[in-house]
Order: structure tokens, then C-alpha cells, then sequence
């Protein structure tokens, strides 16, 4: 039955590899694998981890939840719902990476206050979340320059009349 799961897997990982258009080479380059290993992946000789999916997901510019569910690590039935709002998140075309994780981070908090955490990534979900955000005003104490070019007073978010 993995192998199953590993062959489904193999050819999900092709199609997404054809539509985005890169040759297998090109995605073991962005994924950091190797070549011959993706190769084995594809044909569902091997059943990646879920570091390596992550990254062949990144790659991709897909959901890991996804693959995961696809590769067998997480229960498609329980998890549905959750891979989808995570899906949906990841394909939205007008944020950025850093909003997407930061959107996933927050969503995940909320599953773990809720009692429906993953036990996956994200797990520290505020703290990451506020790191996230740190890190976003600047990695040094002035924050006179935001990412959006204006300069700020270093009290905050400023309203504009309008």
C-alpha cells in the first residue's frame, strides 16, 4: 500500500514539475536533491521525507500539505480541510512569501488554541509568528525605513488623509 501512496506521489510530482515547466534537472537544483534521486521519486521507487518534500514543494511553488497527504504522512480525511486552507493560502498570487508564512503561522496558532494542532511545522505558532513579524520591521532597533519606502517616526504604522 506505501508503494501506492509513493507511485500517486511520483506522478503528482511530474505533472506539477510539467506544468511549471522545469525539466527534472532544474527542480533537483531549486529543491537541493539530486537528480537520480527525484528521478527514483517520480517513478515511486523511493518515498521521499518530509524535508524533502518541503523542499520539492517550495520548488515548486506548491502546498507541502499536499504532498504530504500524497506521500501517506498525513491522513487525507482528518487533515482535508486544513491542506486546503493552507493550499488556498500558498497559491494566492497577490502575497508575497513572507505574508504567506506569516498567514500560515497565525492560522496555525489559532488550530492550536482551538485544540487542532498538527504537531507539524509551526508549531511554536505565536512565537514564530512574532519573530516573523520582528524580523519584517527591520533587524536592527531603528525602523526608520519600511519595506514600502516610507520613512517612519518609529512610532508605528502611520494613517494618511485621504
Amino acid at each position: 500500500m506505501a508503494s501506492l501512496n509513493v507511485g500517486n506521489l511520483g506522478e503528482y510530482l511530474r505533472e506539477q514539475r510539467r506544468t511549471a515547466q522545469l525539466s527534472l534537472r532544474q527542480l533537483a537544483d531549486a529543491a537541493g536533491v539530486s537528480n537520480p534521486y527525484l528521478s527514483q521519486i517520480e517513478r515511486g521507487l523511493r518515498k521521499p521525507s518530509a524535508e524533502v518534500l518541503q523542499q520539492v514543494a517550495k520548488a515548486l511553488r506548491i502546498s507541502a500539505e499536499t504532498l504530504y497527504v500524497r506521500a501517506g504522512i498525513l491522513d487525507a480525511e482528518r487533515d482535508r480541510d486544513e491542506v486546503e486552507t493552507r493550499a488556498v493560502i500558498l497559491a494566492d498570487p497577490t502575497l508575497h512569501e513572507r505574508q504567506k508564512q506569516v498567514l500560515l503561522q497565525i492560522y496555525e496558532s489559532f488550530r492550536k488554541e482551538n485544540g487542532f494542532g498538527t504537531g507539524g511545522e509551526g508549531e511554536e505558532g505565536g512565537t514564530a509568528v512574532a519573530d516573523v513579524l520582528r524580523s519584517d520591521t527591520g533587524s536592527n532597533s531603528s525602523n526608520s525605513k519600511h519595506s514600502n519606502g516610507e520613512s517612519g517616526n518609529g512610532s508605528g504604522p502611520q494613517q494618511t488623509a485621504g
